[in-house]
C-alpha cells in the first residue's frame, strides 16, 4: 500500500530540511493520491524535474515504493522550460503536488528509474 500523497510530501521535506537543503511545498495536491513533481533548481538558471514513473517500471513483487523519471529529458533544463512543463502538467491534472528543492548539485534523494 503505498502512502498518501500527503505524508511523503511531509516525509520528503523532513528529510531534505534534515540534510540542509531548502525545500519548499510550492502547490498542494490532492491529500490523498495527488501526483507529486519534484522540481530541483540548481540555482544557476537552470532545473530538473522529476515525475512519477509510469507503472510499467514497477516490480509486481517488489515494493510499492515510489520512483521517479527525469522528466525534462538527461540535462538540466531553462528555469523557465521547467516551469512551463509544470504549467502543462498542472493543466492536465490539478490535483497534483509541486515540491521545489533549491541544490546547485541537484541532490534530490528520489529513487530514480534510470539510475
Amino acid at each position: 500500500m503505498r502512502l498518501k500523497s500527503a505524508i511523503w510530501v511531509s516525509a520528503y521535506v523532513r528529510r531534505l530540511s534534515g540534510e540542509g537543503i531548502p525545500v519548499v511545498v510550492v502547490r498542494r495536491g490532492a491529500e490523498e493520491a495527488g501526483a507529486i513533481f519534484v522540481k530541483i533548481a540548481r540555482l544557476d538558471g537552470s532545473a530538473d524535474i522529476y515525475a512519477p514513473a509510469p507503472q510499467a517500471v514497477f516490480d509486481e513483487d517488489g515494493p510499492p515504493d515510489r520512483r521517479w523519471v527525469r522528466a525534462t529529458g538527461p540535462e538540466p533544463v531553462p528555469e523557465q522550460d521547467a516551469e512551463d512543463y509544470l504549467a502543462r502538467q498542472f493543466r492536465f491534472d490539478s490535483d497534483l503536488w509541486v515540491v521545489e528543492v533549491e541544490d546547485r548539485g541537484g541532490r534530490h534523494f528520489l529513487e530514480t528509474v534510470d539510475g
